[in-house]
């Protein structure tokens, strides 16, 4: 409560601003200036510890037989790039992933964010920002930890539960490739159009039993995030986890 009296304080009086005296002001700089270092320090002191708490992966709740599940690693770990700046077509940010695009005026900014609100699970987040893109597609294609292919089969189902936030209506799809052989089987999810102002959570599964793969030659899966329409938008991926479990025999 005193700390929302202050901070009611501090609205009143910057709403009043043209009507303090200068020598008024020249105070309350300074107050504000003091104020505005210990927050700073506390907020830099405090990271850590948030960081370190959050709930472990194998910890969250996952449908019932769940026996994988994977967070890409630039959403655990800094990145020692953490960020591109105009990127070519198929430029990685890290091993496994990378931005496609067809935009010669590519002006496109995708870099690592650290996450702090207190509902964020994951460490840190990938920003994806966009000004004038003039080509006909985007997408941000990740590589899925190689153990996923370990026993997969056609009753499997992969989940994917994604939290992201827009600062423009956008609508993305969501489709996983399985190389098996010289083929590459593809499913398409929509996630709707992610409205702007909040959060949004959106959980989509991909049921294998629908695609044709070979179960003995799979050898690659990834996912392309796909942005419709991306001119002039910033999208943050705040979480992202990928299980996989059995599908129910009907």
């Amino acid at each position: 409560m005193a700390r929302q009296r202050v901070a009611a304080i501090w609205a009143a009086m910057r709403r009043d601003i043209q009507n303090l005296r200068p020598a008024r002001l020249r105070n309350l700089r300074a107050e504000a200036r003091q104020l505005q270092r210990e927050l700073d320090q506390f907020l830099l002191i405090s990271t850590d510890r948030v960081l370190a708490s959050r709930a472990a992966l194998s910890a969250l709740p996952l449908p019932a037989g769940t026996d994988w599940r994977w967070r890409p690693e630039l959403l655990d770990a800094a990145l020692r790039q953490p960020g591109m700046v105009a990127p070519q077509s198929g430029g990685k940010l890290t091993d496994g992933t990378a931005l496609w695009h067809d935009c010669t005026d590519c002006t496109l900014i995708l870099h690592q964010i650290r996450n702090v609100d207190v509902t964020d699970l994951a460490a840190f987040g990938l920003r994806l920002e966009t000004f004038g893109f003039s080509g006909s597609f985007l997408s941000l294609s990740i590589d899925l930890a190689p153990e996923v292919l370990d026993g997969l089969t056609h009753n499997h189902i992969i989940r994917l539960a994604l939290v992201l936030q827009v600062e423009a209506s956008q609508n993305i799809y969501a489709r996983l490739n399985i190389g098996n052989g010289p083929n590459t089987e593809e499913l398409l999810r929509h996630l709707g159009e992610i409205a702007p102002g909040r959060t949004c959570s959106k959980v989509v599964e991909f049921d294998l039993a629908l695609t044709q793969m070979n179960e003995k030659r799979l050898d690659k899966i990834w996912l392309d995030l796909i942005f419709e329409k991306p001119a002039m938008n910033a999208v943050t991926v705040r979480e992202m986890i990928f299980s996989r479990h059995l599908r129910a025999n009907v």
